[in-house]
Parts: structure tokens; sequence; C-alpha cells
């Protein structure tokens, strides 16, 4: 059994947000703020799918699931309160949040469809969180030293998206889940989430006439490729999701764990239910 615990973090979002609050890395702050424009709605439809998931099951399955079920709601509930907050600051400095309209749409197409494909598709996407997080863990130099409130913020819900891996994972193959639906929605997430991640980040940059400047290039290429790049350390974690003995909870959480101990003082607990691992 591992204990989902929700937390409030205490952290002060009612002051604006600098437009380059990355060190002034125009590039690395655009691409943060894109990632969080698409929490609000993407957290929501997660919470929803481990919410009808649990509620389809047989009474004996509810009993086993529903307190992880309980966990996994109130941790996605508080990141997409602080995010929305967040990115209503990324609003007022007049950015357009063209994600969330995209998620909102495809969410229209999945209404009355089978559960466990809402279930395929928010194993995924957390599978991608996981990986992110392991990756932002280790290199929390990532987010400059600015803004450390948003540091704070990126690297808690880190920790958090790490504990809570498994759950719509489990979930999902509790339900009868085929492997096949698993594997083939990961390769539309990995379509849908790159290029949604690309497309904000591109439009971001644009109003700030950032786009075409060599310092976003060389950034983006770091970013990503570069020796702590993202792409570079979480290939290997990408293509495990396809593995016919994967599971979430293959991954090391140590420094999930680790952070979580080590930064008790930044947030207060509020919560805690046992889930089964």
């Amino acid at each position: 059994m591992t204990e989902l615990v929700v937390r409030r973090l205490m952290v002060d979002m009612e002051q604006p947000i600098a437009r380059d609050w990355c060190d002034g890395d125009a590039f690395v702050s655009a691409f943060f703020n894109a990632l969080s424009m698409s929490f609000p709605q993407g957290e929501q439809f997660f919470i929803d799918a481990v919410r009808d998931g649990v509620a389809s099951m047989d009474e004996t399955q509810r009993a086993a699931y529903a307190a992880m079920a309980k966990g996994f709601v109130g941790q996605e509930a508080t990141h997409r309160h602080l995010h929305g907050q967040y990115n209503q600051h990324l609003l007022d400095l007049g950015y357009v949040n063209a994600w969330e309209q995209r998620i909102l749409a495809r969410r229209r197409w999945l209404e009355g469809q089978d559960v466990r494909h809402w279930l395929a598709i928010t194993a995924g996407y957390e599978h991608f969180t996981a990986i992110f997080a392991q990756w932002l863990l280790q290199h929390p130099e990532v987010l400059g030293r600015q803004d450390l409130r948003l540091k704070t913020l990126w690297l808690w819900h880190s920790a958090e998206e790490s504990e809570h891996r498994s759950v719509a994972f489990d979930v999902y193959r509790a339900l009868g889940g085929s492997e096949k639906w698993r594997k083939r929605w990961f390769r539309r997430v990995t379509w849908f989430f790159l290029t949604d991640t690309l497309r904000q980040t591109v439009s971001q940059l644009a109003h700030d006439g950032q786009l075409w400047r060599g310092s976003t290039w060389r950034s983006a290429w770091r970013l990503a490729f570069g020796a702590k790049g993202l792409v570079t350390h979480t290939w290997s974690a990408w293509r495990a999701y396809f593995a016919a003995d994967f599971h979430p909870e293959q991954d090391d959480d140590a420094l999930s764990k680790a952070w979580l101990v080590d930064h008790h003082a930044e947030y207060r607990v509020v919560g805690q239910a046992s889930s089964a691992s």
C-alpha cells in the first residue's frame, strides 16, 4: 500500500509573474508557461477519468480503489487550482491559451465513449508528466533563481506527479483495459503532447517578439538536447511504456520522496489516503 497525501502548497500566487521569469531566459520561461496553460483542463480530464473509472467498478473493486482515487483527485485538484492562478497572470501578460481549447474539443469528442479510453489517455499523459518530473527533480537548476516561488511550485508539482504516477494505469488495468489500446493511445498522446507544447510555446514567444532570436533557439536546443536536456534524459523512459511488462512503479521515485521530506516546510498536509500499488 502506498499513501497519497493531499498537500496545500505555501506559496503566494497573488503576486504577478515576470515575463521572462526564468533568469531572463525567454524560451525556458515560455516552455514552462505553455505547460502550465494545459493543466487546469488537463487535470480536470484526469480527475474525471479516474473518478468515473472507479465508479464503474463492481462493489469489491470500488472498495479497493476508492481511497487511491480520492488521494489522486485531491492532489490533481490542488494542482489545477494553483496553475489556474498561475495562468491568470499569463493571461494578464497578453498570452492566449489555445491549448486549453484543444483539450476541451478533444474532450467533447470523447464524451460517451468507454471510460477505458479516458483512462488510457490519462495513463499516457501521466507517464509523460512522471518522466518530466523525474528529469526536473534531477535538474532543478533549469528553473533558475529569479522566481523561487515558481521554482517551488514546479518541483512540488513534480514530486506529486511522481507519487501518483500509477493511479490511472492501475485503474485501467483493473477494468480490463487492453495492452493494444494502452500503447495505441500512448502514441496518440505523444503526438498531441509534443505538438501542443510546441504550438503554445511558439505562440508565446511570437507574442513577445522572441521567436526568431538566436538566443531563443540556442536555449531551446540546450533544454531539449543538451547534456542535461529533456529529450536526452527521458528517451529511454518514454520507450519503456511500450514494454509488455511495464508498470509505472518500475521508475525510481527516490527524488520525489526526498524533495517532499526536505521541503516539508513549504506545504501543509490537508488529507491522506491509502492506495493499492
